[in-house]
């Protein structure tokens, strides 16, 4: 072994020396040098001098080597920075009397020569003493339990899967609260690797978020916390280090390189094939972000059958195009064309042929056809078997993960800094027998009235903004209608001929309510967040379910108001000619839409296709695209030498504690898209199948090589996701049923089929001019009369004298004109009768097969059950040998009584 001596000694202590100077308050590690240097300046194995002056950064160990880098806090030497300086050192200073271990990067080793850095390290009494207080379990014996049978035909399912040792990166084991007066009870090979990085920087991360930055002699409360040094620019980051790079292995062999594994089996686009590995995400990541992945993946799986039900759905009304008796009476020449429909709105619009309408009836025909109501059914049922398998599932990761006891208690365990720093009255704890901060009543009160009348008011907002939309498509339509009346459109090859005013109102109104609906939702993220801060949640359970009320709420109305107002209200109240329904009254010449002869049901399609296929682009944009270009900018920074491991991660995007709220929201609303109004369009679960596929690569790139190592946080489900996704399933039964019987064609067609056909033979024929009533042209009044430069050319009044418009009423001439008819109440008990059956049977399938199916499985029962009464038998006899052993020291050490009291007896035998 070589030693650093003489001159060679001199020159190390100058380098050093110039490169702390700059640091205040920190330890001068010339002294660990000099210690080092007078201690023999033994150098490790396989490195020599030169290594240790040019040490390779990129690495996850302190300059010594050995001790791990649990955390790193970044910040700036401002030069008007006192105050910071000061908060710095108090800080730093109470680190290290929790017993954290600090060190310091200089500015001029970072690559910008600003940017100071904090590593963290906490060593194993530290870690023992935060592992006993939040109750971390951990291994004391290797499970005996077999995983499992073989599956038949496994050999199946081999090329979707991926090596045992990243699905299982670890053994299976017997796990139990650390108790740091029972040491030898637990498997402890190795006190630096007995505790896995992310457990590290939990423990950490929960010190730094308690730890006060005040002096002892100035008792004030509320500075504490590094969130709240982060929020006034003490220190511009604080994050746990990634192993290594993505994209190669670390070169010290103490690293486990597991993001490199996650990057090449799970987060390139190419393994969207394979399984994930949700073991070895748990354990890079910790249970929250694991529980997150396997949710995504689970609903996606399931996905796959929605969307082959769709796709036959969707085969079945290709194959059944040319049986549509309905629409080829509309594109009739002799039958659609000499049918005239009166006008669809004032002034502007005019008398047109029913036959123009051909190619929007062969379009809602794909979608409105008989297989759509079974399609229905099937969506009903397909919701209560994905909650329910779901929760199987849940409750075999819990099993899996060690979570079958994270209960109440461990969640008392997060209470939120910001909640103890805020609540300065006490009260005490009638299970702990501590005093414990609290928000009394009245203020509690106070800030709910003012969180309630905040989100209502942006609720209203929506509601304002969709009726805006509406007075733009009952205003634009007239325009559309006197631009088109010449057919300009027609001069357009290819698409001119399809473009109606109908077609031209819906889309153009789609594409503005999808822009206002990302506007309002940009503002309303913030405004949710401020007033759940303003409410002050205990825990970051409570936080986080009170922000997810709210931002669904608000996202609930965002995004379906529009499909409901096609849905439900548009063209349901419109009068007839002579009498026509205006949205402000008569005068404001904004008369409710109609629906074209076919139904609003292909309006429908259009809008959802619009928001929910507008609303996944930019998400993926957002996700994928912009983090690209931000990576290529980065890139060049990662050729050059000397690349620190904690430069690389500080320049990464720092994953917020909201960053899994914001997936889960996304794939909620997706969620609701697909079955509260997937009887409009059964092709939505494909579009979401595609999406997610991708959705779940694209997230994984983004943990893996976009974010900072997020904090390890423990969950044991989807928190209030999964109250969100129960009460959507139970409404999409009720939407779908309102939209099979009031916005599509289904019920009067069925009625007219098996009750009002003329001939003997049940056919469709004759249907188109049974759903049309008619109207006398000489009655419609003055503001309602088309103008003189409106009418077409092929319209003669001395031929023409009514127009048909799609209702049932008795026509001109009848005792009871233009009131409804008999059929008109015949249909709408049929609508209502539909409603009540379809909601009770697909209702009482529900609960049938949520009976049905438990929500944990039989043998996972049986395993915790088993796990249970083994670790009791462990602890037991570990007991009895630890007092044998106690026993027996006694008797060694201690002179034997000459008599033993029958008290003495009675101690012995009892303990």
């Amino acid at each position: 072994m070589r030693r650093i001596t003489g001159k060679a000694r001199d020159e190390i202590l100058i380098e050093m020396k110039s490169a702390m100077d700059s640091q205040i308050g920190e330890e001068c590690n010339v002294h660990s040098l000099n210690n080092f240097i007078e201690d023999g300046g033994t150098q490790l194995p396989g490195h020599t001098e030169t290594d240790r002056l040019q040490q390779n950064k990129d690495t996850v160990f302190f300059r010594d080597g050995v001790r791990r880098i649990d955390f790193i806090l970044s910040y700036l030497d401002d030069k008007d920075g006192e105050k910071k300086q000061e908060r710095r050192r108090e800080f730093e200073a109470n680190l290290k009397k929790a017993g954290l271990e600090l060190e310091t990067e200089d500015k001029l080793d970072s690559d910008d020569l600003k940017t100071y850095f904090l590593k963290i390290h906490a060593p194993w009494e530290v870690l023992a003493t935060y592992a006993d207080v939040l109750k971390i379990k951990v291994p004391f014996k290797e499970s005996d339990i077999p995983h499992g049978q073989d599956v038949p035909l496994e050999w199946l399912s081999r090329p979707f899967r991926l090596p045992e040792k990243v699905m299982r990166p670890q053994p299976d084991y017997f796990t139990s609260p650390f108790d740091k007066d029972k040491i030898d009870f637990f498997l402890i090979k190795n006190q630096d690797t007995f505790f896995p990085p992310s457990t590290r920087n939990r423990i950490v991360y929960y010190i730094l978020s308690r730890c006060p930055y005040y002096k002892e002699d100035r008792k004030e409360t509320d500075k504490k916390g590094i969130k709240r040094l982060l929020n006034n620019g003490t220190y511009t980051s604080a994050f746990p280090l990634h192993d290594c790079r993505y994209w190669e292995r670390n070169t010290n062999e103490q690293c486990e390189s597991e993001r490199y594994h996650l990057y090449k089996n799970w987060a390139r686009f190419l393994c969207f094939y394979k399984e994930q590995p949700l073991n070895l995400i748990r354990k890079y990541y910790g249970e929250k972000i694991g529980i997150y992945f396997a949710w995504l993946g689970f609903y996606t799986e399931m996905l796959f059958f929605a969307a082959v039900m769709g796709v036959i759905c969707f085969i079945y009304g290709v194959l059944s195009y040319d049986d549509n008796l309905t629409s080829k009476e509309i594109c009739d020449p002799s039958i659609g064309g000499s049918i005239v429909m009166c006008p669809l709105c004032d002034k502007k619009c005019s008398y047109w042929k029913l036959n123009s309408t051909c190619l929007s009836s062969w379009q809602s025909h794909l979608f409105d056809n008989e297989g759509t109501v079974f399609f229905a059914m099937f969506m009903g049922i397909w919701v209560t078997l994905f909650l329910e398998f779901w929760k199987r599932r849940q409750a075999q990761l819990e099993y899996e993960w060690d979570l079958v006891d994270f209960e109440e208690e461990q969640q008392q365990l997060q209470i939120r800094p910001e909640f103890e720093t805020r609540c300065t009255d006490q009260r005490l704890n009638r299970i702990t027998q501590e005093m414990e901060p609290y928000l009394p009543l009245p203020k509690k009160c106070g800030r709910f009235c003012l969180s309630g009348v905040t989100v209502l008011f942006w609720m209203l907002l929506i509601v304002a903004c969709i009726t805006g939309v509406i007075v733009y498509r009952l205003a634009v339509y007239a325009a559309f209608a006197s631009i088109m009346k010449d057919s300009p459109t027609k001069k357009i090859h290819l698409v001119g001929s399809l473009i109606t005013p109908q077609l031209a109102t819906s889309v153009t109104a789609s594409f503005i309510n999808f822009v206002i609906i990302m506007i309002l939702n940009f503002f309303y993220e913030r405004v949710a967040i401020w007033i759940t801060d303003m409410e002050i949640p205990k825990t970051h359970l409570e936080y986080e379910n009170k922000l997810t009320m709210k931002m669904f709420l608000f996202q609930f109305v965002n995004y379906y108001s529009s499909c409901f107002y096609v849905a439900f209200f548009k063209g349901k109240f419109v009068g007839y000619p002579g009498k026509y329904t205006y949205m402000f009254g008569k005068y404001s010449r904004l008369r409710n839409e109609e629906c074209d002869p076919g139904g609003c049901l292909i309006e429908l399609t259009t809008q959802l296709v619009i928001v929910m296929t507008g609303k996944q682009v930019c998400g993926n944009i957002q996700e994928a695209l912009l983090p690209l270009l931000r990576n290529w900018w980065c890139s060049r920074k990662a050729r050059k030498d000397q690349y620190s491991r904690w430069e690389q991660d500080h320049d990464l995007q720092n994953f917020s504690q909201l960053g899994l709220f914001y997936e889960y929201l996304e794939m909620v609303i997706q969620f609701g898209f697909i079955t509260l109004f997937v009887a409009s369009f059964p092709l939505a679960p494909l579009l979401a199948l595609c999406n997610n596929i991708l959705e779940v690569r694209v997230d994984s790139w983004k943990f893996t090589t976009q974010f900072r190592r997020p904090v390890a946080a423990k969950a044991h489900n989807i928190g209030a996701w999964q109250e969100i996704l129960n009460v959507v399933a139970i409404l999409s039964v009720v939407t779908n049923a309102f939209i099979m019987a009031f916005t599509s064609d289904m019920i009067p067609r069925l009625v007219y089929l098996y009750t009002y056909h003329p001939g003997s033979e049940a056919t469709m024929s004759g249907y188109i001019n049974n759903s049309l009533s008619v109207y006398d042209i000489s009655q419609i009044p003055l503001l309602s009369t088309p103008e003189e430069g409106a009418i077409p050319a092929w319209f003669n009044s001395s031929f023409i004298t009514t127009c048909r418009y799609r209702d049932y009423r008795y026509p001109p001439g009848h005792q009871r004109q233009y009131s409804h008819t008999m059929q008109f109440w015949h249909i709408l008990a049929a609508k209502l009768a539909f409603i009540i059956i379809m909601e009770h049977v697909v209702f009482v399938v529900k609960f049938f097969v949520a009976w049905l199916i438990p929500d944990v499985p039989s043998e996972v029962k049986a395993r915790i059950k088993r796990e249970r009464y083994l670790i009791q038998e462990y602890l037991h006899n570990y007991e009895v040998e630890k007092l044998k052993i106690q026993l027996s020291q006694s008797f060694i050490t201690e002179p034997k009584p000459e008599v033993c009291t029958a008290t003495d007896k009675h101690d012995v035998l009892s303990e």
